[in-house]
């Protein structure tokens, strides 16, 4: 079935829908990781977006249960050069046409997806429309422009839990509070911007019993739990969009350990009174180049944002830990004076590599030192 994308700079690219008819605005993003796709599908932060995988051949390994990093699927249309349509793997329960069909989402193949990507690393990250309906090449550009993107709105509303919830057996399980019997585990209060399941497997592996509250839960509220320490998760969209949490964490800091992942570590700049600002075209990937100034290591890290802390509005007291050596953006800091730090990729990896899953570990030693 015949596809066309319209962007907003003017450019119309012809492809194929692998799922039906069908429609979808958003803002368009390539991600270059040769594997991990389901995993990008159920990864709450490409919320509204387009995304374009720069891997050639999709869909080889079909996709399964124990594999997805939320409930749902996120992006409102999944782009590749090539659909892969009978997967090949012991694991596979479904193909991915059945698991896009099943939540609803437009898969299009048949993209050249190099000129597209070259596109977007020169104009930026843009709106755009994809349609099977409307072939009408002008009519998708305008519609493209008259989008009103994904700055300044809060996209976190849309994905974060409206319940508390606790993470029990590698899953939800209603409830809120910590049992009276910790039996050595740590109390860890997890906000949920748009959490990814394996942040909850890591910290539950590092020893931690793991609440999930909403985005918006009060300082005092959490507080009340008495918790060792709080964790910031990822999430979608602008940081300055979202509603009713800067303040929230900035109650929390030197009260409990705070540790902060994507989404959350652009909160937290925020709460230190920094600024964010939108990257040309963003990092998204599992080959991204990170260096540690703690240590003087290099990390490849797998990371997906639009948006960035700008160390220059960042005040004295935070230092820059991590920089992403392909632009020398910031990619971790931590604050000299409180017990606060936050990375701006993904430690947690699922898809990537597992070289930064050491700053959980971080994490749980700031607990302990607060603690002792």
């Amino acid at each position: 079935m015949k596809a066309l994308i319209g962007l907003e700079d003017g450019t119309v690219l012809a492809g194929e829908s692998f799922t039906g008819p069908g429609e979808a605005i958003g803002e368009i993003v390539f991600n270059t990781s040769m594997s991990g796709y389901q995993e990008v599908l159920t990864d709450p932060s490409y919320t509204a977006q387009l995304v374009t995988m720069t891997y050639p051949l999709i869909g080889n390994y079909g996709v399964n249960e124990e594999d997805m990093e939320s409930a749902s699927v996120h992006p409102r249309a999944f782009l590749m050069r090539e659909y892969q349509a009978i997967p090949s793997n012991f694991r596979a329960t479904a193909s991915l046409a059945d698991f896009l069909k099943k939540f609803k989402i437009l898969g299009i193949t048949g993209i050249d997806t190099r000129k597209l990507t070259r596109i977007i690393r020169t104009s930026g990250a843009m709106k755009a429309v994809i349609s099977t309906t409307d072939l009408d090449g002008e009519s998708l550009v305008h519609r493209a422009r008259e989008w009103s993107g994904l700055v300044g709105r809060d996209m976190v509303k849309k994905v974060s839990a409206p319940q508390p919830y606790q993470w029990y057996d590698d899953g939800p399980r209603e409830g809120l509070g910590f049992p009276d019997e910790s039996n050595g585990k740590l109390k860890v209060v997890a906000y949920d911007y748009g959490v990814k399941y394996n942040q909850l497997r890591i910290l539950t592996k590092k020893g931690c019993f793991v609440q999930v509250v909403p985005a918006t839960t009060p300082a005092e509220d959490v507080l009340a739990m008495n918790p060792d320490g709080i964790f910031l998760s990822n999430g979608p969209g602008d940081p300055a969009g979202v509603e009713g949490v800067v303040e929230n964490v900035r109650e929390l800091l030197g009260k409990k350990p705070v540790f902060g992942i994507c989404l959350g570590h652009q909160i937290l700049g925020l709460a230190y009174g920094g600024t964010t600002y939108k990257l040309k075209f963003g990092h998204r990937g599992g080959n991204q180049p990170v260096k540690d100034l703690t240590t003087g290591k290099v990390e490849i890290t797998s990371q997906n944002h639009g948006f960035c802390v700008d160390p220059d509005s960042l005040p004295d007291a935070i230092e820059v830990t991590h920089i992403n050596l392909n632009d020398g953006s910031l990619e971790g800091m931590k604050h000299n004076k409180l017990p606060a730090f936050s990375v701006q990729y993904h430690p947690e990896h699922a898809p990537g590599p597992h070289d930064a899953e050491y700053l959980f570990d971080r994490f749980i030693e700031l607990i302990h030192q607060e603690k002792d």
